[in-house]
């Protein structure tokens, strides 16, 4: 990864931004919270306009008309001992000045490009981001999402609790004022009392079930948290496999494997297939603080239409096609998206995608001659 970094110029990420959020909207996504890492120049050096790399995941949400979040990574130090950052990780590093900058030329940038643009924060995580800079994040910039990265993995769990006598999650809940616009991704490793607390702030559990699968992270309590009215979000996050349904599929099965039972998800009155949905798009639109997931007045006009003339649809009615979607398609049925009223992908491809296939080729041939 360290490698790829050492090459990566903003004509790449704009190239690669354009195509996932193309390859995100034919898999489902109207929307889109962008956690940016990448800011600097190699050895860490600013652009000359600091944000710089962030608006071209702007640009490339102009291009593919996904709605975009922009929530750019405050990165600080190498770990909760505060030591410094080495090598790659210069690319993502700020202070809390240098950080105000970047945001403050993001949103002008943003504003000015995409009607329904939001920014948000994005700490990384309580090891990348010192105590009191977490502090001036949070007092200064309210009403806007927070996202962080909390509880992965074991090893960070123990890290946290070996430097603050606390685990992630209640630690955070006990020193800051943790609400229903924050979002704590990939919060896999909770306690009992960590999920009664993460269910009553309102706050969002934001889960990549494919990506901690993968790295083999752990499982969510996905079960106790809704069961005590917790709200979750689903996103794809190393792009292993970017596809909506497939995070849905991974997270209901995870449930079903720990607990050896079967539509773990389900309810008295909702198929699994539609409690996923329901809560997935309901949490993934406060997590990025866009008003959609529902077909109203006031309400952005995203929508996906799926092909109900597939075979895996026929003669099909009500929550029996989200069932049959989520856990017995092919993973081919998204016929349109549109976002904001953008119709963006027709006959299941986006309208872009060949401009994007290209450049994105050429972007992947340069990088792996450097490399």
């Amino acid at each position: 990864m360290y490698a790829f970094l050492e090459h990566l110029t903003p004509e790449h990420m704009y190239a690669i931004n354009c195509f996932v959020q193309m390859e995100m909207m034919e898999a489902g996504y109207a929307s889109l919270g962008e956690f940016h890492y990448i800011h600097h120049q190699t050895d860490g050096s600013h652009y000359s306009n600091v944000a710089e790399m962030a608006n071209t995941v702007t640009d490339a949400a102009c291009q593919s008309g996904i709605g975009l979040t922009l929530l750019p990574v405050f990165y600080e130090q190498g770990g909760v001992d505060g030591r410094p950052l080495t090598d790659g990780q210069l690319r993502f590093g700020n202070t809390t000045d240098t950080y105000d900058k970047l945001w403050e030329q993001a949103r002008n940038y943003g504003d000015s490009a995409i009607s329904d643009f939001h920014l948000g924060i994005a700490p990384h995580s309580l090891r990348a981001t010192s105590l009191s800079s977490l502090g001036h994040l949070v007092k200064n910039y309210t009403n806007v999402p927070v996202h962080i990265h909390i509880a992965e993995q074991i090893a960070e769990i123990e890290e946290i609790e070996n430097a603050f006598g606390a685990r992630p999650v209640e630690w955070l809940m006990e020193q800051t004022d943790v609400d229903s616009r924050w979002c704590l991704v990939h919060a896999t490793h909770l306690s009992e009392f960590e999920v009664d607390a993460l269910a009553q702030s309102g706050a969002i559990a934001g889960l990549c079930p494919v990506t901690e699968a993968n790295l083999g992270d752990g499982i969510f309590p996905c079960v106790d948290f809704l069961s005590k009215g917790g709200a979750i979000g689903v996103g794809t996050d190393s792009n292993i496999s970017v596809s909506f349904v497939h995070e849905l599929r991974m997270l209901e099965y995870s449930q079903r494997l720990h607990h050896r039972q079967r539509a773990m998800l389900s309810t008295n009155n909702q198929s699994t297939g539609r409690t996923l949905f329901d809560a997935a798009i309901t949490g993934g639109a406060q997590a990025v603080g866009r008003k959609t997931g529902k077909i109203a007045t006031g309400y952005l006009a995203d929508f996906i239409s799926l092909d109900n003339a597939h075979i895996d649809l026929l003669s099909l009615e009500n929550d029996y096609i989200l069932d049959s979607w989520i856990f017995a398609s092919k993973d081919e049925l998204i016929k349109d998206v549109i976002s904001a009223g953008r119709h963006m992908v027709k006959d299941g491809q986006h309208v872009k995608r060949n401009d994007f296939r290209q450049l994105f080729h050429k972007t992947i041939r340069e990088l792996r001659n450097l490399i």
